[in-house]
């Protein structure tokens, strides 16, 4: 960096809302193993708690030493479908508790892992894990669960994403008192990356190293800032004008995440993976990634001109982040959770923005139908059909995308629903309903992979 750019980031770090949104430490429990329930558990506390013991007190002493915050120290670990294969949902319940007290024993925020990969079939373990979801993320604090249940080489699994439908209807019934707050911590995937380090979604994948850290920076604010900076500098400039703006911020922030990522992964002692630059929202004013389509001249998120809006953001940014790493991952690009994002919750309560809506802007987007609160009485074969819809998008266009849908009990479109801390609130969207008992879904079986997997 230069002086100039130098001085540019640290005015983003005082006054944009600039940080480190995630150091995620990955850790391989492939050799904690074991058919007793006992000895696993006993082995997984063991490694983790050995591996991440000096994670917290190493990220706050670098983020001290440069000015920068890192915001959440976080965990992802093999899929526990897989290590915890011969076990049955009770038990896997009890392994997430231990989890749950590792993460608390080591001061992290979450740990991601409790997974299963099913976009071929459902193996016995994985069956055992998805009945298991409901309970462990209600009896526990810091566990995060994903499924990925398609992707464009394999298809899309249409038995579990009936299954992934009715298990959050179930886990939305046992946190009634929570407005449904467990389905905030479960994903449901096509295309999972198995390097994110940003959570519900976050796995050590199987062809990971042993250990490693990977970076996840986040800010909305400071592209939003740039924007503002050069349209009133010079109101004639046109869009391919401020993509080149969003990506040199990109760019910038790119560094500073890496920066950290190297630092932390070179003291511990452990491989440096990837740095994730999607822009991550928070519930907070000035961190929405929803004000950035404001700055670019639209009344709010969701008028027609948000789709191209968005993929002209998301293109910049991942191209501002390839210039500046090679070791760009993750998802990388723009995050839209409505409840996350206060911006777009309030686009959202003001009719701005709709379900359908956001299903097109995943077309172009990092993510999907993320953190969207729905009504109680929304029917599992609905459920099911958004998930579908939303694999079909990640399927056919070789993406990753996701849904975490929160069917909040006893609450009807227009309620209010409260998550708390980073989570945020929502508005509660109407859903399409008038297909209930959709018997498209449940003619089961796979969605054969489209043409586009066949690239050998």
């Amino acid at each position: 960096m230069n002086k100039k750019e130098i001085l540019s980031s640290l005015d983003m770090l005082q006054n944009e809302n600039l940080d480190v949104r995630a150091v995620t430490l990955g850790i391989n429990l492939m050799d904690c193993v074991s058919h007793e329930i006992g000895r696993f558990r006993e082995n997984i506390q063991n490694k983790i708690s050995g591996v991440a013991k000096n994670l917290v007190s190493v990220c706050d002493a670098v983020g001290e030493k440069y000015g920068i915050p890192i915001v959440n120290k976080r965990i992802s670990i093999s899929p526990i479908a897989v290590v915890g294969a011969p076990f049955s949902p009770e038990q896997l319940v009890e392994v997430a508790k231990t989890l749950n007290e590792t993460a608390k024993m080591v001061g992290i925020d979450f740990i991601g892992g409790f997974s299963a990969l099913v976009e071929k079939g459902i193996a016995k373990g994985d069956q055992a894990l998805i009945e298991a979801i409901p309970e462990a993320l209600t009896q526990t604090e810091r566990i995060c669960a994903s499924v990925n249940v398609a992707s464009t080489r394999a298809g899309i699994n249409m038995d579990a994403v009936m299954l992934m439908s009715k298990t959050i209807k179930k886990a939305a019934a046992l946190t009634s008192d929570k407005d449904g707050l467990a389905c905030a911590k479960l994903c449901v995937f096509s295309n999972i990356p198995q390097d994110s380090p940003f959570m519900a979604g976050a796995y050590l994948g199987i062809g990971e190293p042993e250990a490693v850290i990977n970076v996840g920076v986040s800010g909305p604010g400071v592209v939003k800032n740039a924007i503002d900076r050069a349209v009133s500098e010079n109101p004639d400039l046109d869009l391919g004008q401020i993509s080149e703006i969003i990506k040199r911020t990109a760019s910038k922030v790119t560094r500073v995440g890496e920066l950290i990522g190297r630092e932390v992964a070179d003291i511990l002692k452990i491989r440096f993976g990837v740095v994730d630059l999607s822009l991550a929202p928070t519930p907070h004013v000035g961190d929405s990634v929803g004000e950035i389509f404001q700055s670019l001249g639209l009344t709010s998120i969701g008028v027609p001109g948000t789709t191209a809006a968005l993929a002209l953001l998301n293109d910049a940014v991942k191209k501002g982040g390839s210039f500046a790493s090679s070791h760009v991952g993750g998802l990388s690009g723009a995050f839209i959770p409505v409840s996350e994002d206060l911006n777009i919750a309030e686009a959202a309560a003001n009719g701005f923005l709709t379900i359908e809506k956001l299903e097109a802007m995943t077309c172009v987007c990092s993510v999907g139908l993320d953190m969207i609160a729905i009504p109680g009485d929304t029917s599992e074969g609905t459920l099911a059909g958004m998930i579908a819809d939303e694999m079909a998008i990640g399927v056919i266009n070789k993406k990753t995308t996701a849904t975490r849908l929160i069917p909040v009990p006893g609450k009807k479109a227009g309620d209010y629903a409260h998550f708390g801390g980073l989570l945020g609130h929502a508005t509660i969207m109407p859903v399409n309903n008038c297909n209930a008992d959709n018997s498209f879904v449940k003619h089961g079986g796979v969605i054969p992979a489209p043409i586009q997997s066949l690239i050998n």
